[in-house]
């Protein structure tokens, strides 16, 4: 029989909210940006107004369909908001290296394969802390039909969501931001109300630069 008193119970470890560097931030943005333009191209950004201030949980919803998108999304976020987006990204990228960099720009893994309950409780500490959390709906670049997942988190986390259309040709890349539907529509209105704006938002656009 032990004469050591007892221990007490620790308690769990905090999880933690995905964290962003603001230098690496900064730093992905600009190198991700140099392919299109040493392709002589643009990046046009057009409503901007629409993405609030910092500091209240807000999600960025676009269509997918180029490896580019995550960077064009995130860059055209108005630097004077003071918001930074944070991604999920498949774990398969979270290699020595590409991970580390991945993960001070504030991007979290999940698992594609199966219900990554995780991931979505990362996502929505993100968004209790007042973040800002960047989905693609349709889940790949092949697209396809809009996931619910965005819905869910968008009600659990009380975070209006931004619809967002992504379209490029050649060197011509434009981003067009949407007004935010607000989580009280309801996950099946908001989801149909989502899908029809990403759809008008990622038609091609005019033909002048912003």
């Amino acid at each position: 029989m032990s004469d050591a008193a007892p221990q007490p119970a620790q308690a769990p470890v905090a999880e933690q909210i995905p964290t962003v560097d603001p230098l690496v931030y900064q730093l992905v943005l600009q190198a991700t940006y140099l392919p299109i333009l040493l392709g002589g191209g643009h990046l046009e950004v057009h409503g901007r107004e629409h993405v609030p201030p910092a500091g209240t949980p807000l999600i960025l919803a676009a269509n997918h369909r180029h490896g580019l998108d995550p960077f064009v999304l995130a860059r055209g976020v108005p630097a004077a908001t003071g918001r930074r987006v944070q991604f999920m990204a498949k774990r398969e990228l979270f290699v020595p290296g590409l991970g580390a960099v991945l993960r001070r720009g504030g991007t979290f893994p999940v698992d594609r394969e199966g219900q990554d309950v995780g991931s979505v409780r990362t996502a929505l500490r993100v968004l209790g802390a007042g973040g800002t959390l960047g989905i693609f709906p349709e889940g790949t670049r092949s697209g396809g039909q809009m996931h619910g997942g965005v819905a869910l988190l968008a009600l659990k986390g009380r975070a209006p969501v931004v619809p967002a259309g992504i379209w490029h040709e050649g060197p011509r890349w434009v981003l067009r931001l949407g007004e935010p539907l607000l989580p009280s529509l309801g996950a099946k209105a908001l989801l149909a109300e989502l899908e029809r704006e990403i759809t008008r938002l990622s038609q091609p656009f005019g033909q002048t630069w912003a």
